[in-house]
């Protein structure tokens, strides 16, 4: 009697087991496959040319008009970031800096494109590695004027460099001057300016950009505390005030002197 209760017992508990078990590989993989996805979705390829950085840009909507795109495509990032340089992400430079993120170059370039036209004057506040500094050059066909300055020595001669090797052109016509300053306090003797931009943040636009802008030219910088930047786009006005825009989440290093940058409190 004992044998014949326990047949019928064992046959469903067998079962029961192989389902559980099919359930639980099913789960399993489901989990693996979920995984596999998210990671392919923060995937970035390595990309070995500005031509495919540059789909890349288009693609995720970061470069949006043709005048971006061909400005971005003639100035060759491996002139002025020493390792990864097609990367959309910021790469390390000299002196406790880095070049911005591809990304973040196109978006304020869409920012100042109607503010970098034939005969137009910028000013590039901490030009860096000196990339965007040409690129604004190339926005106005090389037919205007970027002045750009930055307050670490070292930098300045890294960004000189670098435009040396295929822009020299650029320099030699005073289409680009670069000077060694502090930034923060602008250029008064070159202003006004159609447009400036600011490659560090600050808790406010500070006075001597506003002051330096032409009526109808923009600032755009970051402002903020570090953990909530935003950058802005600042317009002056022809009644004398101004129009801010609050656009990309960012995180930039704090406008600041060289000495505090050099040891890192940014």
């Amino acid at each position: 009697g004992v044998q014949t209760c326990a047949l019928p017992i064992s046959i469903p508990i067998y079962f029961s087991n192989i389902i559980f078990d099919n359930i639980f590989s099913i789960i399993i993989k489901i989990i693996l496959i979920i995984s596999l996805l998210i990671k392919m979705r923060d995937y970035r390829p390595i990309h070995k040319s500005m031509k495919e950085l540059m789909q890349e840009l288009i693609q995720k909507q970061w470069i949006k008009t043709e005048k971006v795109l061909n400005a971005m495509s003639q100035v060759d990032r491996a002139d002025f970031a020493p390792t990864n340089p097609y990367e959309n992400n910021p790469q390390r430079i000299p002196c406790n800096v880095v070049i911005s993120a591809p990304l973040l170059h196109a978006y304020c370039l869409e920012e100042l494109k109607d503010h970098l036209k034939l005969g137009c004057k910028a000013l590039d506040v901490g030009f860096g590695s000196g990339y965007l500094t040409v690129v604004m050059s190339k926005m106005m066909d090389d037919k205007g004027y970027v002045l750009g300055i930055e307050h670490i020595k070292e930098l300045c001669e890294f960004g000189f460099n670098n435009m040396l090797k295929h822009h020299k052109n650029l320099l030699d016509n005073n289409i680009i001057e670069l000077i060694h300053g502090d930034g923060r306090k602008g250029c008064k003797e070159k202003a006004p300016f159609d447009c400036i931009h600011v490659g560090a943040a600050a808790m406010q636009a500070p006075k001597e950009y506003l002051d330096q802008l032409k009526v109808g030219g923009r600032l755009v910088m970051p402002l903020g505390p570090q953990g909530d930047q935003y950058i802005y786009s600042i317009d002056k006005l022809p009644n004398g005030k101004y129009n801010s825009l609050k656009g990309l989440s960012v995180c930039y290093v704090a406008l600041t002197d060289g000495k505090n940058q050099r040891i890192g409190h940014n």
